[in-house]
């Protein structure tokens, strides 16, 4: 332990304390202040939600709505018989606005049938074919205007063109022929301006129209694969659970042998990559060419070119050699460390085994996760829905109300239209006016921001509680008698009724440097057009910064809540404490990190590959004996990919909670270490295995 303390800069190991007996009960209310703002702030976000539900209608994204608001082919209303909904100007659904409003910012009317041949207004007024193109106006259109007047009011569209209604929108009627788009005979079209634009025009504004479209059909299809599929599904995923339970049993047992058969592999993978090179090496002797040095071959965009020189596997053989010195020494200086690992890894199945409660916590976080994620959505959509559409008052000579808004229907009979005998109240965006729309911006920013603090903070509670439990059993001197009876949930009460503050404040700061690296990832994609080569470097600069951040303070915060879990200290205390600790630790850190990560990985891997190949052979129908169980579906990747992503969430869920339960054991074994001797007074709390590997004996016991 001496090369563990030496360094004063890491801080001092805590004072004994010789009542300490496991996690302090007797404990206070910590970072009060921060439990409060937090409070304050979950008030807000259900006034936010609240009149985003007041304000919003999602079934815009759904269902078609004129620009009035009014939804077409509703009972009851002036549309009842006009069920199409009808762009005067598709081409501006490109924009990007779509995507954030779910509306085309063009006038939108309601129609008994989409257009079914190619008109401009201009050809049409004056025609027989007026009569027709009328029914693709403004309601309040009325045939007094000369046509500058009906283009400039947006009162008709310039322009329509065949169409065919799918999901309720007429989109243009555009197919192939030969490979070239077309409208009819047409590869172009006129705008009803005098100006012919590309086909692709409106391919891409029916595109962006017909995404939410698109994805309401393919939601409909998998909807049907899963009402089919599902008993299945649930069946790959209770295979996936037990899968899980097994393998952290068998921890218990195979831990040693799985890391030290890993070990071993990885030297004898080294080992042979040497013999290969040297056998290429020599291979290579007196063939022409292949004693050209990389210097003077310089650069080469085709690699295999380097893999006839002699020189590339002489480097190849001594970057190898060199990793193999490195590991064998690794192996020799760091042997004992990594059998503390083990025992670690091991004492945790144990652990696990005597809260099995535990196992199910996965769940509570979970269901208090989807929580998170669905307020968060529905507020997002009722934000997003609702813009309204905005009239203003156009004029061409000088009206002092000009660009004021009005309303198109009560325009005609209103004061503004005296005062403005020339105005007209035209369409002018999707908006509006209010200080509630004129903060829609912010109040979508505060919903990310509160989703990342909640989600954040409910991973934070689960990880409190966890380690809560499984400090009780490490402080347990006669394990598990001296347990509490209900280890889990007596920690999760404490977290609950002292630690909200805390909880909160780890958190909140974790929330603010994710909501920057959304901001961050917004700019960059503003940027990306730019040709400026400094703003570019500086964004990458920034964005790797705060990766790096990001991933330091959920290491920090992940100690800190076990410190807290423990002594009951504020989030500031427990991060120092617990950072200290680790840093006067730091070999032992690094060298059980990477044996847990290893043998994590191997067993997610073995779970979802296993099952995930288990599901590929049964939903394409290649096990012979179900061949006639498995049912046919739209997308046989449907139940494959839940089986998979499940599996893989249901593996990192157990392992989650076996991961906590690892790091919690280990800090409490390193305070171990640095409170206790052995003796009668100070005895180890640490399982015989650790005490015998770091030759330590409690004195009472060796004199019984």
């Amino acid at each position: 332990m001496e090369d563990d303390r030496k360094d004063a800069v890491y801080g001092t190991p805590h004072k004994y304390d010789p009542t300490f007996k496991g996690p302090i009960y007797n404990r206070g209310c910590t970072d009060v202040i921060c439990c409060v703002l937090f409070f304050l702030a979950i008030v807000g976000y259900v006034a936010v939600g609240i009149v985003a539900w007041t304000h919003g209608d999602p079934r815009k994204v759904i269902y078609p709505t004129d620009s009035q608001g009014q939804f077409c082919g509703q009972k009851g209303t002036k549309n009842e018989n006009k069920p199409f909904l009808f762009y005067f100007n598709i081409v501006k659904c490109a924009s990007p606005l779509v995507l954030l409003e779910f509306q085309c910012p063009t006038p939108q009317i309601c129609v008994k049938q989409c257009p079914d041949r190619y008109l401009t207004f201009l050809n049409a007024h004056n025609s027989h074919d007026f009569e027709y193109y009328k029914q693709f106006c403004m309601p309040s259109f009325q045939n007094n205007k000369g046509v500058a007047e009906v283009l400039r009011d947006g009162d008709c569209p310039a322009v329509i063109i065949p169409s065919k209604p799918l999901f309720q929108r007429c989109f243009p009627a555009i197919h192939t022929n030969r490979g070239v788009l077309m409208v009819g005979n047409e590869t172009t079209y006129e705008d009803g301006h005098g100006t012919r634009k590309n086909i692709t025009e409106l391919v891409e504004g029916a595109k962006r129209a017909n995404m939410v479209l698109e994805a309401r059909e393919l939601a409909m299809q998998i909807f049907e694969d899963y009402t089919v599929s599902w008993y299945w599904i649930v069946i790959g995923l209770v295979i996936a659970m037990v899968l899980s339970l097994l393998f952290i049993i068998l921890l218990r047992f195979l831990a040693g042998i799985m890391v030290w058969v890993m070990i071993v592999m990885v030297v004898l993978v080294l080992g042979y990559g040497i013999f290969h090179c040297y056998m290429e090496y020599s291979r290579l002797r007196g063939q022409a060419g292949s004693d050209v040095s990389l210097v003077d071959l310089g650069f080469q965009t085709d690699l295999r070119v380097y893999l006839h020189l002699r020189q590339t596997w002489m480097a190849f053989m001594i970057i190898l050699s060199i990793l193999e010195v490195v590991i064998i020494l690794l192996l020799i200086f760091l042997r004992k460390r990594i059998l503390i690992a083990i025992a670690l890894i091991k004492e945790a199945s144990r652990a696990v085994g005597h809260v099995m409660c535990s196992m199910l916590y996965p769940l509570v976080t979970f269901f208090l996760l989807c929580l998170c994620i669905a307020y968060w959505a529905s507020t997002a959509v009722f934000l997003s829905t609702s813009n309204v559409a905005v009239y203003k008052i156009f004029d061409d000579t000088s009206c002092p109300l000009s660009g004021k808004t009005c309303n198109p229907e009560t325009f005609p009979s209103v004061n503004e239209s005296r005062q403005c005998p020339n105005g007209r109240c035209q369409f002018a965006f999707y908006g509006g006016e209010s200080t509630y729309h004129r903060a829609l911006l912010g109040l979508q920013i505060f919903n990310v921001f509160m989703f990342f603090w909640l989600a954040n903070f409910v991973l934070a509670l689960g990880q409190v509680t966890l380690a809560g439990a499984f400090a009780s059993y490490y402080w347990a001197m006669h394990k598990p008698d001296d347990m509490p009876a209900f280890p889990l949930f007596s920690a999760f009460s404490r977290a609950l009724r002292y630690h909200t503050g805390s909880l909160a404040f780890g958190s909140l700061i974790l929330a603010i440097v994710q909501i920057i690296r959304v901001v961050l990832e917004y700019l960059d994609q503003r940027l990306k057009a730019a040709q400026n080569k400094f703003a570019k470097f500086l964004m990458v600069c920034l964005k790797c910064c705060f990766w790096c951040l990001e991933k330091f303070i959920k290491f920090l915060n992940r100690n800190a809540y076990i410190m807290i879990a423990i002594y009951g200290t504020n989030f500031c205390t427990s991060a120092r404490n617990a950072f200290f600790l680790l840093m006067r630790n730091i070999i032992r850190v690094a060298v059980l990190d990477k044996v847990t990560d290893f043998l994590f990985l191997l067993g997610k891997l073995l779970i979802v590959g296993s099952v995930g190949i288990l599901a590929f052979f049964f939903f394409t129908h290649r096990i012979r004996i179900v061949q006639d169980t498995a049912l046919p579906l739209n997308y046989y990747w449907v139940p494959i990919l839940t089986v998979i992503i499940g599996s893989y969430m249901i593996a990192h869920g157990f392992f989650s909670v076996y991961g906590m339960c690892v790091d919690t054991l280990f800090l409490c074994f390193l305070e171990d270490l640095e409170r206790n001797d052995g003796s009668a007074e100070r005895p180890y709390f640490m399982s015989s295995t650790l005490k015998k590997l770091l030759n330590k004996t409690n004195k009472k016991a060796a004199e019984s």
